[in-house]
């Protein structure tokens, strides 16, 4: 399967590259998606997220260097860490000893070795969707950086949304919704190379004033999948299932556009929302 091939193409750069700063655009680039749809393909299909896989297999390979005689700072520098201080922190993390207890003999360590993707699509559940090609729209909304590791945003996005709920800028939001897609938006606008951004918007084209902010979505082909449920894990179960169930075998792969949450019903425990993903058809 072409789209299991480049995953695992991406992780054979990645393994090859351990020992230096390896570049996650580069890998991104060989798995043919953005480094922020890469990042969030591999956590869904390993179910860690990358960073935390590279610190493993590094800290892996740091190990038997260690053992064989190599120096601990030595071994630092050539798998990026700055100073023994810090290499030691993800070290002792991994293995539960200190480098330098690991030198010793009879040291128990934990071994990670490299993953590699086989992926068997079972369809047990049918999934709905509707592909849409859609005119560039306008968002007004407030936004924030985002980081350029995904995971760490999991604390960032939901702090956002608390914040906007108590202080009213969700209802000011409502009243300018003027335009589909209709509701509230969680918009990720994360390509290359622009700062990454997360929007809590609404489509509209009124004049702005801050702290709201507009952007302007480009013009795309959307798979669209509407979803129900306590939040957020009914909408991470459905995004899970779009990248491991419905894009491997729909003849599309993920295009360089923002990926949108549409919020139809708000409410934590049983919400009505939509997951739109950008896609263009395989060539």
């Amino acid at each position: 399967m072409e789209w299991i091939e480049r995953l695992n193409d991406a992780l054979r750069y990645i393994e090859e590259h351990l020992d230096d700063s390896f570049d996650i655009a580069q890998a991104a680039r060989i798995a043919c998606c953005s480094p922020y749809h890469f990042q969030r393909v591999f956590s869904y299909v390993a179910g860690i997220p990358l960073s935390e896989y590279v610190r493993r297999r590094r800290m892996s390979k740091a190990a038997v260097e260690l053992q064989n005689g190599a120096k601990v700072l030595d071994v630092a520098l050539a798998y990026g860490y700055d100073s023994p201080t810090s290499f030691n922190r993800a070290f002792q993390s991994v293995h539960g000893v200190t480098p330098s207890q690991a030198k010793k003999r009879g040291a128990v360590l934990t071994s990670f070795p490299p993953i590699s993707f086989q992926i068997t699509i079972k369809g047990e559940v049918a999934m709905n969707y509707r592909i849409e090609n859609r005119d560039a729209f306008r968002i007004v909304g407030v936004s924030r950086p985002l980081f350029q590791e995904v995971e760490k945003n999991f604390r960032v996005v939901p702090q956002m949304w608390q914040t906007a709920a108590e202080d009213g800028t969700i209802a000011a939001l409502a009243a300018k919704m003027e335009m589909e897609p209709v509701g509230v938006l969680g918009v990720s606008v994360c390509g290359e190379p622009e700062e990454w951004r997360y929007y809590i918007a609404v489509a509209s084209g009124e004049p702005v004033e801050p702290p709201l902010e507009a952007c302007v979505i480009p013009a795309a082909t959307w798979a669209i999948f509407p979803g129900e449920g306590p939040m957020p894990g009914a909408i991470q179960e459905l995004e899970k299932r779009i990248v491991t169930e419905w894009l491997p075998t729909s003849g599309y792969e993920y295009a360089n556009a923002p990926d949108i949450e549409v919020y139809i019903n708000a409410d934590p425990q049983n919400a009505k929302f939509e997951v739109w993903i950008p896609v263009t058809k395989k060539s």
